[in-house]
């Protein structure tokens, strides 16, 4: 193979940008090959594409024998049984984030994924924005410290009424399986464990409709605490604007501090935990050297995660973003969710499942497809680059 040939499922916002740059060679060594929808409307779209079959069943795309790799980009719901039927094909899979909408679900993909051997990636586009990088880098090789806090304001992801009325599917407990935290933050939620590390147990409050005329929430505050100690707060809504994007993160060496494009880098001489025993001033002031880091390319963002899975398929490249990963993400989801429905902490890593597959499944018996009043927005260019 010197080429991947590539099926994407889902011609929507994403899956029709991914299209259009595979299409026009901006991935090297890749090419698309098929497109699937089950809209008349998108699939006449997609049929505009020179050499690209178009398909109804992403079951006929998969056994179709014309691509090496399927690219989900479908509502949330389907990212699972998509993946693995693809991987019970032979087929690589790249999967839209987030992973699915419930860890049962995701559980069942990872191991169809391992079975398979094949190679599995999730979008996260924002790994590959070189200030989170950084902020990862400094964490794992002790720089910082031993961790004390996170504190992430995600405020601007700002949504009118009409994005939420352009698709039937949209912010409904039935067709998304959530809100900011499913739609919009899970980048956020990646990147808060990918730095950081997966909390312990969590607390939050998830307040549905406030700012919108939404069954799900658009509005969330989410309380990581860690067994050594420290503790994360991660606060996100599409109901601010202008918002804030703010990430800052203490260690007992220092601090840092993510904003608009630049990395503030703030560091001790010695370790705080060791100044705070054995100095004998009460208040005193320590010198900091000061660092920053700025944001001076672009990111390669979606088309970098194409780009490196396509080299993982075919050189064996290693993945920045492999889609066993997802379901942390899903589980820091699932487990806001599970803490706002019942006004309790919540363990992470010992999730109760089969509780929150019950509750979700109330929620979705009691959900109601909304009006579609206003068309699809298309590719939304906040959603392709770290949106600062």
């Amino acid at each position: 193979m010197n080429k991947v040939r590539f099926g994407i499922v889902g011609f929507g916002n994403m899956g029709s940008t991914h299209a259009k740059n595979l299409h026009s060679g901006k991935i090297i060594d890749a090419e698309l090959t098929a497109v699937c929808d089950i809209d008349a409307e998108k699939r006449k779209k997609a049929s505009e594409l020179a050499n690209v079959a178009v398909f109804e069943d992403y079951r006929e795309l998969i056994r179709s024998g014309i691509i090496d790799a399927v690219i989900i980009a479908t509502p949330h719901y389907l990212h699972p049984p998509i993946a693995i039927e693809a991987f019970g094909a032979g087929l690589n899979v790249l999967t839209e984030k987030p992973a699915g909408v419930r860890v049962s679900d995701v559980i069942q993909m990872n191991n169809a994924a391992k079975k398979s051997g094949r190679v599995f990636g999730i979008m996260w586009n924002q790994r590959t924005n070189p200030l989170f990088q950084k902020a990862r880098e400094l964490i794992r090789n002790g720089t910082l410290g031993t961790p004390k806090r996170l504190v992430w304001i995600i405020t601007n992801w700002y949504r009118t009424q009409s994005y939420y009325n352009s698709a039937s599917w949209r912010a409904t407990w039935a067709g998304e399986g959530g809100g900011v935290l499913l739609n919009q933050a899970p980048h956020n939620l990646d990147l808060w464990q990918w730095i950081f590390g997966m909390p312990d147990e969590i607390y939050a409050t998830c307040d549905v409709g406030k700012w919108h005329d939404i069954e799900v929430e658009d509005d969330a505050i989410i309380n990581g605490y860690y067994k050594n100690g420290a503790t994360a707060t991660f606060i996100t809504s599409t109901g601010e604007y202008p918002g804030t994007n703010r990430l800052e993160i203490s260690g007992s060496r220092g601090k840092l501090v993510i904003e608009k494009k630049k990395l503030n880098l703030y560091l001790l001489e010695g370790d705080e935990r060791e100044f705070c025993y054995n100095d004998p001033n009460a208040f005193p002031e320590y010198n900091l050297q000061e660092q920053v880091f700025e944001q001076t390319e672009k990111e390669p963002a979606h088309n970098g995660i194409i780009q490196n899975f396509t080299n993982a398929v075919l050189y064996g490249e290693e993945l920045l973003a492999p889609g066993y990963d997802g379901i942390n993400e899903i589980a820091l989801s699932n487990a806001a969710y599970l803490s706002s429905w019942t006004g309790k902490r919540v363990s992470v890593k010992e999730l109760d499942t089969k509780l929150f597959d019950s509750l979700l499944e109330e929620k979705i018996k009691n959900s109601k497809p909304r009006n579609r009043l206003f068309p699809d927005a298309g590719g939304q260019p906040c959603r392709w680059h770290t949106n600062w």
